[in-house]
């Protein structure tokens, strides 16, 4: 298995300047989009009700991460480098921008999962590179000495420095926008979201379209390390609700919030060559970007799939 997914690293994507121009507009436009359900007043009612919010942001920002971890060295017989620190890239970004509808659907804490995304994507273009630098670098110094391979560097400030000024403008502007056009706000974040995935699912289908063949004899491998990896997610989000003995809507919002991650954001930050440089990483990060890419499509259907068992069950 480990031997197969080697083929992943040889992935290789080059946009180009005018392409990575597209990329960065598509990244600016859905974290423009995430943001315009992020109001000034969200931020409020973490203080006033703030038991389920604070645990909802512990499990995504340190609970997952530290689940995410314990996996990848676990299956470090099993999987390559790329594909861990891809699991452990998408285990540090922001909620997913379609967390919130699904969490409707599941008839949970609505406001919860809403107040959930607006921290997490909002602290985003700190949390992040933060995560990802923190437990990235804590696996590569144990593989290192565990696989006797080179550890690698990577870069911390250049991530931030990136990442603020790609995710940090659109989200201010986003919140701008509500705050001061909530109407025209009501009319366009639902086809502005639903415009988000469509961008994402195209640019997974061009991007690796070159690579289809590589893609079909790993797809197998790579469907099961995902399906592992989100059912953890929702489990940290569920169990840690159980846990903490929150309401039983609050345990939905919890489940779908750490189990629907924003890996469409992973996936671009690793098609930007100032994030990560191809000197840097060899350009043999294809694993990388396959979990990225698949784990984008698999947490919609995951997490439609426990929205339908959430809603068979009344809530106490």
């Amino acid at each position: 298995m480990k031997e197969q997914l080697e083929s992943l690293n040889g992935i290789s994507i080059n946009f180009g300047e005018g392409g990575m121009l597209i990329v960065n507009i598509i990244l600016a436009f859905v974290m423009f989009g995430v943001a315009l359900g992020i109001k000034t007043q969200t931020f409020k009612e973490v203080f006033t009700k703030p038991k389920s919010v604070i645990l909802g942001i512990f499990l995504q920002w340190v609970g997952l991460p530290a689940v995410t971890f314990a996996i990848v060295l676990a299956l470090n017989p099993f999987i390559t480098p790329m594909i861990a620190l891809g699991m452990l890239l998408v285990a540090s970004c922001p909620g997913g921008n379609i967390s919130n509808f699904i969490s409707s659907l599941s008839k949970g804490n609505v406001e919860l999962s809403v107040s959930m995304t607006a921290v997490t994507t909002a602290m985003a273009p700190v949390i992040t590179p933060i995560n990802f630098f923190v437990w990235g670098t804590l696996y590569s110094q144990i593989i290192s000495v565990k696989s006797d391979i080179p550890m690698l560097v990577i870069p911390f400030m250049p991530m931030l420095e990136q990442i603020l000024l790609l995710l940090g403008l659109p989200i201010v502007l986003g919140m701008l926008f509500s705050h001061y056009f909530p109407n025209a706000t009501k009319k366009i974040t639902k086809p502005a979201q639903m415009m988000s995935i469509l961008l994402f699912i195209g640019m997974v289908i061009a991007s690796f379209s070159q690579n289809f063949q590589i893609i079909l004899d790993n797809i197998f491998y790579v469907f099961f390390i995902v399906l592992l990896h989100n059912a953890s997610a929702l489990g940290v989000g569920y169990f840690g609700g159980k846990l903490a003995k929150v309401p039983e809507a609050d345990v939905r919002s919890l489940t779908i919030e750490t189990g629907i991650q924003n890996s469409g954001l992973g996936l671009i930050l690793l098609f930007n060559p100032a994030i990560f440089p191809p000197e840097v990483w060899h350009g043999h990060y294809g694993g990388m970007l396959f979990i990225a890419a698949w784990w984008g499509i698999w947490h919609i259907i995951s997490g439609l799939g426990v929205a339908y068992l959430f809603r068979r069950k009344k809530l106490a």
